[in-house]
């Protein structure tokens, strides 16, 4: 990995470059995505990429851990509170993730192609579903104080529910053409909190 950026110059140019490099990866995928892509988008020589970005991975990384923090603001609560309105605390949730999802499905897209061919992509997903999973269990346990639903420890349910929320976004959003059209935000997040909800307290109770 190159040197990250001492000057305010320098950061600017980096961010400037990670921001082409959207753009390149959600349009061509990654696979077919070339370092002179980028460069030509960010109108830079290939030398001054080089001086900031290795090769095309690390450049990748970088996309990805700045839309991974994205989805992980996005898919927090903020407006209502879990311990007395879990449902719409979810619903609230979900719907971020699922907005943030919807706007980046190509980059998301050539994320999951990524993760197919190369292992640091599939470490990198796996954290991020992991950092997911993990703080949704946590807030069960401390706010509402449960670990186990059905004699099952509550963090297997919650990533089973973590799995449909991403496959579902996967398929309703970047696979939107091949579905034959995408579904509502506002559908789609009803559809996964219904779910959520059921299967976390209606079950426990």
């Amino acid at each position: 990995m190159a040197a990250e950026p001492t000057t305010p110059k320098g950061r600017r140019t980096r961010e400037h470059l990670v921001s082409a490099g959207r753009a390149v990866f959600a349009r061509n995928g990654y696979v077919n995505a070339r370092m002179g892509d980028v460069a030509t988008e960010a109108d830079i020589s290939m030398g001054g990429l080089y001086r900031y970005f290795s090769d095309k991975e690390d450049l990748f990384a970088q996309v990805i851990e700045d839309l991974h923090e994205q989805l992980f603001e996005a898919s927090s609560s903020g407006g209502y509170s879990f311990r007395t309105e879990p449902y719409f605390a979810l619903l609230e949730a979900n719907r971020g993730y699922l907005l943030v999802y919807s706007e980046n499905r190509d980059l998301m897209r050539a994320f999951i192609q990524a993760a197919h061919v190369e292992k640091r992509f599939q470490d990198i997903w796996w954290q991020m579903r992991h950092r997911h999973v993990e703080r949704l269990a946590g807030a069960l346990a401390r706010v509402h104080g449960i670990t186990e639903i059905d004699g099952v420890d509550a963090r297997l349910h919650v990533e089973a529910l973590a799995c449909m929320a991403e496959q579902s976004a996967y398929i309703w959003f970047a696979q939107d053409k091949m579905r034959g059209g995408e579904v509502s935000l506002e559908d789609a997040a009803k559809s996964i909190t219904h779910n959520w909800y059921t299967a976390l307290f209606k079950r426990s109770q």
